[in-house]
């Protein structure tokens, strides 16, 4: 499917306090400094609005004008999730460890790091928070989506709305999804729903819709949790399309749980790299292309991954996994 580009807009900027300069011709000195003794005087009175702050004013995003193909875009209440998580965790550094002699990457799993405020975010989507809204279907075709992962045979899946999605941070999450009928389902995070899908909005692939409700009825009203599964084995890394030592991308496949940062170790440590809205690590200057790589799920814990060749296009399995939750 198509990348989806969304359009911000540009702040307006903050109106800059304008000073009004006074002409005072053939007044004595006397005069003067009176008038200046007794501005002094009011600037120190109680009230005085000198100085007073003006409030920003807030950008608004524009709504996307690409629809990933496939993806319905139906609109739905809004749920009540307010805020973005402020712990996360400080980077624990591990010795590296070998490659094995079959050249299969031996990657090692850190301790989890001490939390620490500000240093990796895990996102709008948090661990033991119960999201409300409504599921819609699409056609979910081979199971490919907005976060790249590629086919897939397990069409158990869904779109997170735009707002949730949140520059891929949804991708790759395992969410609970329980009707009001009782039933439930567990789905695994692909694709985005674009503008109009609300916040709490799941857009279910056909087939998973169909096992909470009939599909004639087209929207029904959910709740759903995030999921820390036994299913998966270990995770995979893959290099994008035309990454070099001077230009990469890279991503995490087959995670337990949801990815917060991927960092890269550079000769002067590690680098944590930025996130694209279509699921991979970017590391546009080469810094750290082809050397260890580093993974921290929302939970706080590291995997360090060692010996991964720089291959484009391939996923290369690894012999870790995030702990399950």
């Amino acid at each position: 499917m198509g990348m989806r580009t969304t359009k911000h807009g540009a702040p307006r900027p903050r109106p800059r306090p304008r000073s009004r300069r006074g002409a005072a011709v053939g007044i004595p000195v006397a005069v003067a400094a009176v008038g200046v003794l007794a501005g002094l005087a009011l600037t120190l009175l109680p009230g005085s609005r000198s100085g007073a702050g003006i409030p920003a004013e807030a950008s608004v995003a524009a709504a996307p004008t690409n629809v990933p193909s496939g993806s319905v875009s139906s609109a739905g209440p809004s749920a009540a999730v307010v805020g973005a998580a402020t712990a996360s965790t400080r980077p624990t550094v591990t010795s590296p460890p070998p490659v094995s002699a079959t050249g299969v990457p031996t990657p090692s799993a850190s301790r989890p790091a001490r939390t620490e405020p500000g240093a990796a975010s895990p996102g709008r989507i948090k661990p033991s928070v119960s999201y409300r809204g409504v599921a819609t279907s699409y056609a979910a075709g081979d199971g490919d989506g907005a976060c790249l992962y590629g086919p897939s045979g397990d069409l158990m899946i869904a779109a997170m709305n735009h707002t949730d999605y949140e520059s891929a941070r949804a991708c790759g999450a395992y969410v609970l999804v329980r009707a009001a009928n009782g039933k439930s389902i567990t789905v695994r995070i692909v694709n985005e729903c674009p503008l109009p899908c609300a916040p709490g909005q799941l857009d279910l692939s056909r087939q998973a819709f169909a096992e909470l409700a009939n599909p004639a009825l087209g929207r029904i009203p959910i709740t759903w949790t995030l999921l820390s599964p036994a299913a998966p084995d270990a995770l995979s890394l893959r290099y994008k399309t035309g990454s070099s030592r001077f230009w990469c991308g890279v991503q995490v496949i087959g995670h337990r749980n949801p990815v917060a940062v991927l960092e890269l170790r550079t000769a002067t440590g590690w680098r944590k790299l930025p996130r694209t809205e279509y699921n991979y690590f970017l590391s546009t200057d080469g810094g750290g292309c082809g050397g260890a790589i580093r993974v921290t799920d929302l939970y706080g814990e590291q995997l360090t991954v060692e010996g991964i060749a720089l291959r484009p296009d391939v996923a290369q399995q690894t012999r870790v996994q995030f702990a399950r939750h």
